[in-house]
């Protein structure tokens, strides 16, 4: 462990070159934070682990660097808060930290950029979709370092540009996303600033794997007016952009949304690595993240001399980690699919889903008796089964309607 830590001081002494500028978020950057913060040292990073530890380090130094403000606990960057390990919450108790710096700019109102620092660890959380997981670094490189170095930029590009914003920034790295959400539930409970000054969120969670002819998720656009057109505004060929007006979902946004504060997701989409230890940083499209780091700050910058945002409520969506089940399929969901049913993004090998015959891109439209129509359904559909039952599965494959026989 001591030759661990050792690695990551070394990083972050290698790190305390970058210069501040005011120039745009940069891939080199970008690249250096995923690495570090994505190495096998970290051992993926679980929460209340001493790799979790090294990158809360790692984080809170980029923050004295760039020359935030400490805004945790007292006159600390971290805030610390209890959680319990383990699937659902079952397991043992312990303590964990998110990481908050803030930029005052003497505004009435603040803008709050965040993501999670934390991933799966040595995959023994329950939540890996490898089929043998126990024991092997998941080092989580798009998820959630990702959005980890999309913090730190541009928190370092807000506090060099030269330019005092109507708002102030709080940029906070979260722990717990990957057990239910806990770092962002337990910062919207006790938040360190005044909350009803926030004007809105913007959450990132696996935004390292851009493809143009995928495009860019932009979730939560229903939750103030001004979102839907500015964001079509800025959609292009080079980064084209669908948006989801749903407030919650599976990451950290969602606990802002249910305080009643207008909320933006940004997600590069999920890929075949997803909870597995193969999301590794080489994988990583580092100049794509530049350009979602740069759509994001013109979205900050189109709405900066507007008035605070007006909140709007949405048709939510269920969180995939929000429940205990009995069984599982093994599938990925897609969470910005607007088909009628269950759209599935990855399959699991050796899970019930693969051993059915479900591969990915399958449209899931019934299971048993339910109807499903979306991932509402889905997940109160799932709740009612029980392990070894065996039960006929509807799918959509390629305009073809399948049956499919599923043993949970």
């Amino acid at each position: 462990m001591i030759k661990s830590i050792a690695v990551a001081l070394i990083s972050i002494a290698c790190l305390s070159n970058f210069h501040c500028t005011a120039q745009q978020p940069g891939a080199k950057k970008i690249q250096q934070h995923i690495k570090i913060l994505a190495s096998d040292s970290l051992e993926g990073r679980g929460t209340g682990t001493a790799g979790g530890t090294m990158a809360l380090t790692y984080i809170q130094e980029q923050f004295r660097q760039i020359g935030l403000e400490p805004k945790g606990d007292g006159k600390l960057f971290t805030q610390k808060y209890p959680f319990k390990s383990g699937v659902h919450g079952t397991g043992n108790e312990g303590t964990t930290y998110n990481v908050i710096g803030y930029l005052d700019n003497k505004a009435p109102n603040t803008i709050i950029i965040g993501a999670h620092y934390d991933h799966l660890g040595l995959g023994n959380e329950g939540s890996s979709l490898e089929a043998n997981p126990g024991g092997k670094i998941h080092n989580g490189a798009d998820d959630n370092a990702s959005g980890t170095a999309g913090v730190i930029e541009l928190a370092r590009y807000f506090k060099n540009n030269k330019v005092t914003e109507k708002n102030n920034f709080l940029f906070i790295c979260f722990s717990g996303e990957e057990l239910g959400l806990y770092g962002s539930k337990y910062f919207t409970e006790h938040s360190t600033i005044d909350f009803n000054k926030v004007n809105y969120m913007i959450n990132m969670d696996m935004i390292g794997r851009l493809d143009a002819s995928k495009g860019l998720t932009v979730m939560g656009t229903g939750t103030s007016p001004v979102w839907e057109p500015l964001l079509k505004k800025l959609s292009t060929a080079e980064v084209p952009i669908k948006t989801d007006s749903s407030g919650t979902g599976p990451s950290d946004h969602t606990s802002f949304y249910l305080k009643n504060m207008p909320v933006l997701h940004f997600f590069t989409g999920s890929h075949s690595d997803y909870h597995k230890p193969s999301d590794d940083w080489d994988k990583v499209n580092f100049d794509g993240e530049v350009k979602v780091l740069d759509l994001i700050i013109k979205v900050i910058e189109a709405e900066d001399k507007e008035p605070k945002l007006a909140f709007l409520t949405t048709k939510s969506k269920s969180m995939g980690g929000s429940r205990s089940f009995k069984v599982t399929l093994g599938v990925m969901p897609s969470y910005s699919s607007d088909e009628v049913g269950l759209k599935v993004d990855g399959v699991t090998d050796n899970r019930p889903a693969a051993k059915a015959g479900i591969l990915t891109g399958d449209l899931i439209t019934k299971i048993g008796d339910y109807t499903i129509k979306d991932i509402q359904e889905y997940m109160d559909a799932l709740g009612k089964f029980e392990k070894g039952q065996t039960v006929p599965v509807v799918v959509k494959r390629k305009g073809e309607s399948l049956m499919l026989s599923l043993t949970f």
